[in-house]
């Protein structure tokens, strides 16, 4: 079984920066994927970033250039750095990660992109 608990959400406004983390309950060095999805309000979720364990990462097309996700192994963690923010990346961000063939969430933070 798998936690992961998301920070850094917060307002800002458009052309700023964000850095989410996601903090995992247990060693990411074995796990494959782990991923940033968001889901914005009247929207379906859809997925933002994903790492793998390899090293290969893939972006949403809306996102590619301005975001990046990157793993820090010995602290458990995912982050994403989301810079050059548009009002339209307002949306709750999820953390996730498949382990053992089950998929696991994180609770969500809020980003809120003013203009």
């Amino acid at each position: 079984q798998v936690q992961l608990v998301e920070s850094g959400g917060g307002l800002v406004q458009a052309g700023g920066s964000l850095r989410l983390s996601c903090a995992a309950s247990r060693s990411i060095l074995s796990i494959n994927f782990m991923a940033w999805y968001r889901q914005a309000p009247g929207k379906q979720r859809e997925l933002v970033a994903a790492s793998t364990s390899d090293g290969g990462t893939n972006y949403a097309d809306s996102v590619k250039d301005r975001f990046t996700i990157s793993r820090d192994n010995a602290k458990n963690t995912v982050y994403l750095q989301m810079n050059s923010l548009k009002p339209e990346d307002t949306a709750v961000y999820y953390c996730s990660t498949i382990a053992r063939a089950q998929r696991y969430w994180g609770q969500g933070t809020q980003v809120t992109v003013s203009s």
